[in-house]
């Protein structure tokens, strides 16, 4: 379940579904950018289209632009997944590949994200608006993007355990792999990056050999 359905379950429960509306703001935003005022655009979602209008006039700013969206459910998966392929750029930065390699992953990753989420319901467009492609490339690139950090490090030899606990803040992509990746088995959807993540993460498997793997698939029709 994402975030806004465990929250629409507890106030379905509370009987106050009809009272409150959820909603999901998302796009390339690290805090400290923000923060400084510098130019950011996101996403706003609700499935009410008037509120999440209203919304954009809360949050916007001369440096926060806000754009509205219907389609909760694409925001909330671009959102959890980017922070998977950050850690697979990061992985492969730490393996010292340059920027071929990362450019493959981003956009591949895309694929991925966008054949789970629509296959959950999402819009396909989301995937390539701010939310999505957006902050996947954010994620995938930034400096501040914690994910890739531990991709990095990773890709660099060290143990996820060790890298962890050093940190000051949570990479969520860590456990998000798991979740995503417990989820899509049953479902049959192609998520080899995800796949290769995970092993990484939670089977001990070397990175280059990840990537090895997935270089040497069978060959497809893009």
């Amino acid at each position: 379940m994402t975030m806004t359905q465990i929250m629409d379950q507890i106030l379905k429960q509370e009987q106050r579904q009809n009272d409150i509306q959820t909603a999901v703001l998302s796009g390339p935003s690290f805090a400290k950018e923000v923060a400084q005022g510098i130019p950011t655009a996101v996403t706003i979602g609700c499935k009410d289209l008037k509120i999440a209008q209203y919304l954009q006039t809360v949050f916007v700013t001369e440096t926060f632009r806000v754009y509205a969206s219907t389609d909760v459910m694409g925001l909330e998966i671009s959102a959890a997944l980017k922070n998977i392929i950050a850690i697979a750029a990061g992985i492969c930065d730490g393996l010292g590949y340059g920027m071929n390699t990362r450019a493959a992953l981003i956009t591949r990753g895309l694929t991925e994200i966008t054949r789970l989420g629509v296959h959950l319901g999402a819009e396909r467009e989301t995937f390539f608006g701010l939310s999505g492609l957006g902050d996947l490339v954010l994620t995938c690139t930034g400096d501040l993007s914690r994910n890739r950090f531990v991709g990095m490090e990773l890709g660099r030899g060290r143990k996820l355990v060790d890298i962890l606990n050093e940190m000051k803040m949570v990479a969520e992509g860590v456990k998000t792999t798991k979740s995503i990746y417990d989820l899509t088995r049953p479902l049959d959807i192609e998520m080899p990056i995800l796949e290769q993540v995970y092993a990484i993460l939670y089977e001990d498997k070397e990175c280059s050999l990840a990537v090895k793997d997935l270089l040497a698939r069978e060959l497809k029709v893009e």
